[in-house]
């Protein structure tokens, strides 16, 4: 192996500490997403550093950043564009929507009606854009950072399951430890500006690393042993008692791809369980549905998740 994938995260891990304090879980599969070519959903509450966390991402890899701020108003064409018939030349003009970026980040995804979300999730699986009978390409890069949150339901439009599953991760972003939140108060004494991201020196990648990164992982090996591992865990969440939906063949193979991305991070070309096993609840968490009764009972799908692991028997 390269190192390609080592190589960008520990950049990345480097200049992203000059901006966000701590959350390194968060900003580890944050990483995991963008190598591996996926999506994430971002849960937590307003003022955690979700918006901050994408933008240095954007920057530190040369991507262009767009952001989102969804209201229930908010039409497909505010996010897709739309072709706008120009007086002038009696032609009609693409006007290109915040989709056609490097990075989005949707700040509370689950705040526009169903057939904005629709149009987004489309965007996201295609990774082009249909406007009047016509495609157009979306950056190859094209990473879609939803958030949502997960206190405030009022006047919200919940995704549905065959939604939720088109993103590979959900990523739960915690409240800073005490020690952080201290540090983060010391920065912005010391006039720390998180509205100046081209001011903190944030280095840039090598160009190109990015795209050889994400070519190490696909290069990586995987036993036979490891694929019977990976479905039987799958197939053990759909006949689960407390979920009345496991994991979906889609999810199977995402499992997969982020297991071999948090192999290819920690500088293996292969696979083994433990690589499975972190991979499993941000890939997880967001496909199970768990019984209203188990609901009640205060059983959640992280525990869930833990559990199915614990009865799966480990390859040798």
């Amino acid at each position: 192996m390269g190192g390609d994938v080592q190589k960008f995260v520990s950049h990345a891990r480097t200049e992203i500490s000059k901006v966000i304090v701590g959350q390194e879980d968060v900003i580890n599969q944050m990483l995991a997403v963008l190598v591996c070519g996926g999506h994430a959903l971002l849960e937590g509450v307003p003022g955690i550093a979700k918006t901050l966390a994408v933008k240095a991402l954007a920057h530190i890899c040369g991507l262009e950043f767009q952001r989102v701020q969804c209201t229930p108003d908010l039409m497909p064409a505010d996010i897709l564009g739309a072709n706008v018939f120009n007086m002038a030349t009696s032609t009609f003009t693409l006007r290109r929507g915040p989709v056609f970026t490097g990075l989005l980040l949707v700040d509370e995804v689950n705040r526009v009606p169903p057939r904005t979300q629709s149009a987004l999730l489309e965007s996201m699986e295609e990774r082009q854009v249909t406007l009047d009978g016509a495609s157009y390409p979306l950056s190859p890069f094209f990473t879609v950072f939803a958030t949502q949150n997960p206190v405030e339901f009022e006047g919200t439009y919940p995704l549905p399951e065959a939604q939720l599953d088109r993103f590979l991760f959900k990523i739960r972003v915690p409240y800073p430890q005490a020690e952080k939140e201290v540090e983060i108060l010391e920065r912005y004494q010391q006039g720390f500006n998180p509205h100046r991201i081209d001011a903190q020196g944030l280095a840039p990648i090598e160009p190109g690393l990015l795209a050889a990164a994400r070519r190490e992982v696909t290069e990586l090996k995987v036993e036979p042993g490891i694929f019977r591992y990976i479905v039987a865990v799958a197939q053990r969440t759909r006949d689960w008692a407390a979920l009345s939906l496991g994991g979906s063949p889609r999810a199977t193979v995402a499992l997969m791809l982020a297991a071999k991305t948090l192999a290819a991070m920690e500088g293996r070309d292969f696979l083994i369980p433990d690589d499975v096993k972190a991979a499993a609840p941000p890939v997880l968490r967001h496909r199970l549905l768990v019984k209203p009764e188990a609901d009640l009972e205060g059983i959640s799908s992280d525990q869930v998740i833990a559990e199915v692991l614990a009865a799966v028997e480990v390859p040798k």
